[in-house]
């Protein structure tokens, strides 16, 4: 009798069970969370690097190279934010390859980490570890699409839309202010010099007293180079940056009796985030949504909930 009301209480155990397993509702019950990144890892492949690597370990090796991890937790928040929305989007989730160049993201790996922070290693991975694991699985999304999370290192006050930097408008990386970085970055201001035969050459021409008279800029309106024009011919701030190896499209220029006097202000393309703009405001208390925020127009911080793609994005910003 007593092994037949044991049978009966097992079998009523186990149609229970599936029941046991939902919320009110049939809300289903989520997984454990080691569970969830188990069944839904996503792994990034980073060229010239052997195994692949998962996003949130790639994510530190990001965060570790691109942003000095001397500054302020709410920054590199800001940072592991947008590197994990760039290398979403540029390897459509892990599907494609990206270099660990600063074309795209610069990566290190543990043993590089080692030897770039020497015996303060363990107290900085700690650090980079405690930003990048408090925003895991964060993204910026916009229309409810990763964003092109383009960061660069410091402004001159303002960064540059998209539409000036490559002539492609998106609503979201428009020119916004970035004040006060000359605090914190030692990139505000740089001045290099030319011999007038250095200068003549570089762009294809001979020195003369016309390149001086034919001289004439054209700015955006966030104060960068968009043309120079020297005898008859034109080339984009972009393309000047290039050619003389200059940090930033804002440059003025002067000519000596025997050079030319290049200033610039501002470090990089000057479009999205400026690393030092996020340091700045993170010291007067903003936090690295809001930072993100206000570089990303319009754009809104979410959280990816599996590997789906836009049917896994939550939202975690109101």
């Amino acid at each position: 009798m007593k092994q037949n009301i044991l049978l009966i209480l097992l079998c009523i155990g186990l149609l229970s069970l599936p029941f046991l397993l939902m919320k009110e509702k049939d809300e289903l019950v989520a997984p454990p969370e080691h569970m969830q990144e188990i069944a839904c890892p996503i792994l990034i492949e980073v060229k010239g690097v052997q195994e692949k690597i998962p996003l949130e370990e790639y994510i530190l090796g990001v965060v570790a190279a691109e942003m000095p991890i001397t500054f302020h937790e709410e920054a590199l928040k800001a940072q592991s934010i947008a590197a994990r929305t760039y290398v979403l989007r540029e390897t459509d989730y892990g599907e494609k390859a990206i270099s660990k160049t600063v074309q795209k993201q610069v990566y290190i790996g543990k043993d590089e980490r080692k030897k770039k922070w020497g015996a303060s290693f363990e107290s900085y991975e700690a650090k980079l570890e405690k930003v990048v694991k408090a925003t895991a699985g964060e993204i910026i999304v916009y229309n409810d699409e990763l964003i092109t999370a383009m960061f660069f290192s410091t402004s001159n006050g303002l960064t540059e839309s998209a539409e000036n930097y490559s002539g492609n408008v998106i609503p979201y990386l428009v020119s916004v202010p970035s004040k006060e970085e000359e605090q914190y970055s030692p990139k505000v201001n740089q001045q290099f010099e030319f011999t007038q035969k250095e200068w003549a050459s570089t762009f294809g021409l001979k020195w003369s007293d016309q390149i001086i008279q034919t001289f004439q800029v054209t700015n955006t309106d966030s104060n960068r180079v968009e043309s120079l024009q020297m005898n008859g011919k034109t080339w984009t701030g972009r393309e000047v940056r290039t050619l003389l190896g200059l940090p930033s499209t804002d440059f003025d220029i002067r000519f000596d009796t025997d050079r030319v006097v290049v200033e610039t202000i501002g470090y990089g393309h000057g479009v999205g985030m400026s690393q030092y703009g996020a340091e700045v405001l993170a010291n007067d208390s903003v936090g690295s949504k809001d930072i993100l925020l206000h570089y990303y127009t319009g754009t809104k911080i979410k959280s990816l909930s599996s590997c789906l793609k836009s049917s896994s994005i939550a939202n975690n910003s109101n």
